[in-house]
C-alpha cells in the first residue's frame, strides 16, 4: 500500500441511488436536486465525524443544467441538506460531468486551495429533457443525408467542402454507427457485448456486488426505490438479434446494444491526505491521475482512448498494470473499439460487473457511478489499480486512474 502524502487527494467514502428507467422507471416522480440531496446525504452519513464546515465547496455534474436542474443546483442541493455556509457549483461535461468535479477537487487539493469537497452528480431525464431531445429513432431527410454520407465514406459536416459549422452534438446514435463503419465492429459483436453486460450485471445484483453501491431512495409517497430496474436478466443474443436498427435503416445500434435512458444520482468525499491523517479518516482510494481529450464529434465514441492514454501516461503505467477497467457503455460499438485501440484485456479486465447498457447511464451521475463500482471492484477482487473513462457528447474523452487503498 502506498503511503499517503499531504497533498494526495483521496476518496473516503461513494453512494450512488439505484438507477431509475427514464420516463417510466421507480424514480421518474423524483426531481434532480432531490435525486442529488439523497446520494449527497448517504455519503455524509458514512462520515459521523465529518464537520460540515470543513468542505470547502460542493460540486455536482450535470448534462442538462436547465428546468428543474438549472440556475445553479448545487447551491440547490447544499441548502436542501440544510448547510446554508456549503458554497456549491454545477459543473456540465456532459457524461464526464460528475468525473470532472472529481477531478476538480483532487486540483484544488494539489494546488493547496482546499482539504475537503463533495462531489458527484445528478440526472433525472425524465424531467429535464423532452422526450425527442436525448434520442430519435426516426429516419428523416436528414438522419438518411448523414447515414449515406457515413457509406460513402465522407464525413458529415466538412467545413472545408461546404463552409458549415460541424454540428458537435450530432444524434449519439449516429456517432455510434459512424465507429461501427469506421473500426468494423459488427452487429454480432455488439450484440454478443450487450448480452454480456446484461449477464454480468445480473449476476453482481443477485450476489449483492451492486446493492454496496446504492443507497435507497425514498420517494414522494414515502415508499423506498432500492435496486436499479433497467436490468433485462435473461437477456438472449436471439432475443438482441430480433431488433431493428434504431438510428439508422442500414445501421446497426440498436435499442439492445446501447444504454436506456435513466435517472439517478451518485456523489463522494475526496479529501487530502493531510485532513484524512488529521480526522482519523480511512481512505478508500488515491486519485492518481485524470486527463481530458477531444476529437471529432463524429466519433464521440472514441473519446475513451486518448484520454486514457494520457491520463496511464501522467501515472507511469500501462495498460496492463491496471487489475480493472471501467468503460461507460454509452454504445457496445464504441467500448469494443475503444477496447481494442487501447489493448485492454476484456475478459480479464473490462466492466466485469456489466455496465450501462444494463444498470444505466444517468448523464450527470455516471462518473461518480464508475468510481463508486471501480473501487468497489478492485475491493471485491482484492485488487489494486483501476481506471474508468467515458466517452463524452461533443467529441470529448475522459479518464480518471485510481489506485486502491482498502
Amino acid at each position: 500500500m502506498s503511503t499517503i502524502k499531504d497533498d494526495d487527494a483521496v476518496i473516503i467514502a461513494t453512494a450512488r441511488t439505484p438507477i431509475g428507467r427514464a420516463r417510466k422507471g421507480g424514480l421518474v416522480n423524483v426531481r434532480g436536486d432531490e435525486l442529488a440531496r439523497q446520494a449527497f446525504a448517504a455519503v455524509i452519513g458514512k462520515i459521523p465525524g465529518l464537520s460540515i464546515s470543513d468542505v470547502d465547496d460542493l460540486m455536482l455534474g450535470t448534462a442538462a443544467p436547465e428546468g428543474e436542474q438549472g440556475f445553479n443546483m448545487a447551491r440547490v442541493v447544499a441548502t436542501l441538506l440544510g448547510y446554508d455556509g456549503l458554497p456549491g457549483t454545477t459543473v456540465n461535461r456532459f457524461c464526464a460531468s460528475s468525473i470532472q468535479t472529481t477531478r476538480m477537487a483532487f486540483h484544488a487539493i494539489r494546488a493547496g486551495e482546499g482539504d475537503a469537497f463533495l462531489v458527484g452528480g445528478t440526472e433525472s431525464t425524465s424531467r429535464a429533457l423532452p422526450p425527442t431531445s436525448a434520442g430519435n429513432t426516426t429516419f428523416d431527410d436528414a438522419a438518411l443525408r448523414t447515414q449515406q454520407a457515413m457509406l460513402d465514406g465522407r464525413p458529415w459536416h466538412d467545413p472545408r467542402e461546404d463552409g458549415l459549422v460541424p454540428d458537435a452534438y450530432i444524434q449519439m446514435g449516429h456517432t455510434a454507427e459512424y465507429v461501427a463503419r469506421l473500426h468494423g465492429v459488427s452487429r454480432a459483436d455488439q450484440d454478443e457485448y450487450a448480452a454480456r453486460s446484461q449477464r454480468l450485471a445480473a449476476d453482481a445484483q443477485a450476489n449483492g456486488f451492486l446493492a454496496r453501491e446504492i443507497t435507497s431512495v425514498q420517494l414522494p409517497d414515502g415508499s423506498l426505490f432500492e435496486v436499479d430496474d433497467s436490468l433485462r436478466a435473461g437477456t438472449t443474443l436471439e432475443a438482441l438479434a430480433q431488433l431493428q436498427p434504431a438510428f439508422s435503416p442500414v445501421g446497426t445500434v440498436t435499442a439492445g446494444n446501447a444504454c436506456p435512458l435513466n435517472d439517478g444520482a451518485s456523489a463522494a468525499l475526496v479529501v487530502s491526505g493531510r485532513y484524512a491523517k488529521a480526522n482519523g479518516l480511512t481512505p478508500l482510494a488515491r486519485i492518481v491521475s485524470t486527463a481530458v481529450s477531444g476529437l471529432s464529434p463524429e466519433v464521440m465514441g472514441l473519446g475513451p482512448v486518448e484520454s486514457s492514454q494520457r491520463a496511464l501516461k501522467r501515472a507511469g503505467l500501462g495498460i496492463d498494470d491496471l487489475d480493472l477497467i471501467e468503460i461507460n457503455e454509452a454504445f457496445a460499438v464504441q467500448v469494443l473499439a475503444s477496447a481494442r485501440e487501447l489493448g485492454i484485456d476484456i475478459d480479464r479486465q473490462l466492466n466485469l460487473r456489466g455496465g450501462a447498457i444494463a444498470i444505466g447511464h444517468p448523464f450527470g451521475a455516471t462518473g461518480t457511478r464508475l468510481i463508486g463500482t471501480l473501487i468497489n471492484g478492485l475491493q471485491t477482487d482484492d485488487s489494486t489499480l483501476g481506471m474508468a473513462t467515458l466517452c463524452v457528447g461533443g467529441g470529448q474523452g475522459m479518464a480518471i486512474v485510481l489506485e486502491r487503498l482498502n
